[in-house]
C-alpha cells in the first residue's frame, strides 16, 4: 500500500510522514532511471512503501479496506460538473416589469384642478416598506404591486373620497426604481458589490454583473443574508409600556445562510432572488492532485480534469500503463471529509476493464497505488532471469 497521504489522527497522522518519504522515493526513481532496473534496487526501494504501511496500520490512521462493491454513498466521489456549461438564465427568479411600483421606489405624483381652495400639487414620493405612499392632504395610499396607471386611479378615488379635490387629473411617473446591493465574491470574473434593479434581483443579474463563473468556479455556493436585529414583541410592547428590564434586554442579530447547488437549482428552474445586502459566496474546486504512486510508468501528481470524470483505469494510463503485465491490486486512498482517518478501496485492475462499477471515480486528492505482490514479484524474478540468461548466452565465444 503507498503511503502517501492517508489521513490523520488528531492534526496530522502518521500518515504525513510516510507520504513525504514515498514522495522522495518517487523523486529519487525519476530521477534515476537505470538505476532502479537492478532488481536488489528495486525492492529496497520499496522499503518506504512498506513503511508506510506499517505506520498506517499501527496508528489506526484508515477504515478497513472495502471493495468498490461496498463503497458507500457519502465516499463516492461527486461528479465534476463545469460551472460555465450550467444553463445561468433557469436561475433567474422572479422578475417584475419597471411598471409596477415596488416598496423603496420613488415616483413623482401630480394632481391638478378640482378644487377652489387647493393649487396643483406635485411632489416626489417614496413608498414606505409596508407599501404605503403618504400623500399630503390624502394620508397614506397603498400603492406597491401595482402598475402606474392604477396607482393613479386609486389616488384620484382616494382624493375625491375625502372631498379634497372634486374631479381631480393624476399622474404617476416612476421616477427611481430602488436597487439591491449584492455583494458576489470567489469564483467569478470580477468580484465586487452591485447594485441591481429589485425587480430583477436575483442570481443570474448577479453572476453576469460580475462577469460570470471562472472555469474553476464550484457549483456549490453560498449565500449570506446580513444580519438584522430582531425584537420581539411582547405584551408590554404592545401596549407601549417601557420598563428598565426591556431597555436593558439585548437582543442579537439574527443572519441568514443558505447553500445552493447550481446544477440542482438550474435543472429544477428553481429561481433564487436576493435581497438589500446579500452576499453570494462562489469558492474554487477542491484542485488537490490525485496521486499516482507503485507499479506504474510515471508516479506522479495529476491534476483533476475540471470538464470530465476521472477513473482509475484513466488516471493509469495518464500514468504511461502498468509496469508489470500481472499487476492487478490497486489501492485508493480517500479522504474523508471531516475525520481524521482515511478509507482504503481495493481495486482490481483488470476486473475494472470489464466491469463499469469497478473502475471508480476518484476526488480530489485520492492516491492511487498499484501494489506488489507475490505474483509480481515472482514475475519479476523470472522475467530478469530469463533476461540474464539471453544475455550470457548472446556473449558466449563462438569456436
Amino acid at each position: 500500500m503507498s503511503g502517501a497521504e492517508f489521513g490523520g489522527r488528531d492534526t496530522q497522522c502518521v500518515y504525513a510522514v510516510a507520504g513525504d518519504n514515498v514522495r522522495r522515493h518517487r523523486n529519487r526513481v525519476l530521477a534515476n532511471p537505470n538505476k532502479n532496473a537492478v532488481f536488489g534496487v528495486s525492492v529496497i526501494g520499496s522499503m518506504p512503501w512498506l513503511l508506510a504501511i506499517a505506520l498506517l496500520v499501527g496508528s489506526g490512521c484508515y477504515r478497513r479496506v472495502i471493495t468498490p462493491k461496498h463503497l458507500p454513498k457519502d465516499l463516492v466521489a461527486p461528479h465534476v460538473t463545469n460551472a460555465k456549461a450550467i444553463d445561468l438564465s433557469r436561475l433567474s427568479g422572479f422578475a417584475s416589469t419597471k411598471d409596477f411600483i415596488e416598496i423603496g421606489d420613488v415616483i413623482e405624483v401630480t394632481i391638478v384642478a378640482g378644487a377652489s381652495d387647493q393649487g396643483p400639487l406635485s411632489i416626489p414620493i417614496r413608498i414606505n416598506a409596508d407599501g404605503t405612499a403618504l400623500v399630503p392632504l390624502l394620508g397614506s395610499i397603498p400603492l406597491a404591486g401595482m402598475r402606474v396607471e392604477q396607482a393613479e386611479q386609486i389616488i384620484r378615488q382616494q382624493a375625491m373620497a375625502g372631498g379634497v379635490y372634486v374631479n381631480p387629473h393624476v399622474t404617476v411617473v416612476l421616477e427611481t426604481k430602488d436597487a439591491n446591493k449584492v455583494t458576489v465574491i470567489g469564483a467569478v470574473e470580477n468580484p465586487g458589490t452591485y447594485e441591481l434593479p429589485r425587480s430583477s434581483s436575483n442570481l443570474l443579474t448577479a453572476f453576469v454583473a460580475a462577469g460570470g463563473l471562472t472555469s474553476n468556479a464550484a457549483t456549490n455556493i453560498e449565500v449570506r443574508s446580513p444580519a438584522k436585529q430582531h425584537f420581539p414583541l411582547n405584551r408590554q410592547r404592545q401596549n407601549r409600556l417601557a420598563n428598565y428590564n426591556d431597555a436593558n434586554q439585548h437582543v442579537q442579530p439574527v443572519s441568514r445562510s443558505v447553500k445552493i447547488n447550481l446544477v440542482t437549482a438550474s435543472n429544477a428552474g428553481r429561481g433564487v432572488n436576493l435581497k438589500d445586502g446579500d452576499v453570494v459566496m462562489v469558492p474554487e474546486m477542491d484542485q488537490n492532485p490525485v496521486t499516482v504512486l507503485g507499479l506504474v510508468k510515471k508516479p506522479a501528481d495529476y491534476k483533476l480534469p475540471s470538464d470530465r470524470d476521472l477513473h482509475v483505469l484513466d488516471v493509469i494510463g495518464m500514468a504511461g500503463g502498468l509496469t508489470s503485465p500481472v499487476a492487478d491490486k490497486i489501492y485508493v486512498i480517500r479522504r474523508i471529509p471531516g475525520k481524521p482517518e482515511a478509507q482504503v478501496i481495493k481495486v482490481s485492475y483488470h476486473k475494472a476493464k470489464r466491469v463499469r462499477r469497478e473502475n471508480i471515480r476518484l476526488a480530489s486528492g485520492d492516491v492511487v497505488s498499484v501494489e506488489r505482490t507475490p505474483l509480481t514479484v515472482a514475475f519479476d524474478v523470472f522475467d530478469r532471469f530469463v533476461n540474464f540468461g539471453v544475455g550470457a548466452t548472446t556473449q558466449v565465444p563462438m569456436f
